[in-house]
């Protein structure tokens, strides 16, 4: 089947849509029209110049500059992490907890499932390495940080509730307990709702994708079957061990509530 080629007056019109959705945005005085704007030509932008170097990196195929690609997105994704939080950790350490949450749960995951389950040859082939480790760690990326989120900031709002178990003598990891599971809950909740509506309510992306570009259907379910299996995983594993770490953070040597060590708003 013949992939139906778009182009870019059609992408243009599409464009002038989210246009005028900004617009009656504004006569509603929502405040998000510069919001969506800017979101939409950051898209525009990303896509094409990530579109270019794909293109580039296809052709050469070596496993150098596959792996630079691999890390430049990691690191990224642990720097979305840290922006999106309203209270986030000081200094270094927080950036360095949420990379090496994502390297750790997706980054690995990614290269076993390219080397155990795909199978790929070689293993690092870029039309399969990097669209995986992109799905794995933007989907990870979100679960993290909400989990970080809500562990900051139900900390914040809990201090005094926190400090009084404290002082009746319990365990720091047990003073916080709730706290955790609500943080670990929150990141893995929409990984397991995408789950529950997958195939039902709504056609993921990747399936959609392949589907479009002629691939057999019952080929799709299955590469769309192991990448939500893996999101899933990655996701709980990159929220567990965030939420881990970074309740550490939260406490001294001396199992005192440290939420100085957080930025405040």
């Amino acid at each position: 089947m013949e992939v139906i080629e778009l182009s870019w007056w059609q992408l243009s019109l599409a464009a002038s849509l989210i246009l005028v959705l900004a617009l009656l945005a504004q006569s509603a005085q929502l405040g998000v029209s510069r919001q969506l704007l800017v979101a939409a030509l950051r898209t525009i932008l990303q896509l094409a110049l990530i579109g270019l170097i794909l293109e580039v990196l296809f052709s050469l195929g070596s496993l150098l500059w596959v792996s630079l690609m691999a890390i430049t997105m990691l690191l990224l994704a642990g720097r979305e992490i840290i922006a999106r939080q309203q209270r986030r950790f000081k200094g270094a350490w927080g950036y360095t907890l949420a990379t090496l949450s994502l390297f750790l749960s997706s980054f690995s995951l990614a290269i076993l499932t390219l080397l155990l389950l795909v199978g790929p040859t070689p293993w690092y082939t870029p039309q399969y390495a990097i669209p995986l480790l992109g799905m794995l760690l933007g989907n990870t990326m979100t679960g993290v940080a909400l989990a970080l989120e809500r562990l900051t900031e139900q900390a914040w709002q809990q201090r005094a509730i926190i400090e009084n178990r404290l002082m009746l003598g319990q365990h720091w990891s047990e003073a916080l307990g709730p706290v955790r599971r609500e943080a670990m809950r929150a990141g893995l909740l929409p990984s397991i709702n995408a789950m529950a509506a997958a195939g039902i309510i709504s056609l993921p992306g990747m399936m959609t994708g392949q589907i479009l570009a002629g691939t057999p259907p019952a080929l799709a379910v299955k590469y769309q079957i192991l990448i939500m299996l893996m999101i899933t995983l990655g996701t709980g594993l990159g929220s567990l061990i965030a939420v881990l770490l970074g309740s550490r953070r939260l406490f001294d040597q001396r199992q005192r509530l440290r939420l100085d060590r957080l930025n405040s708003r």
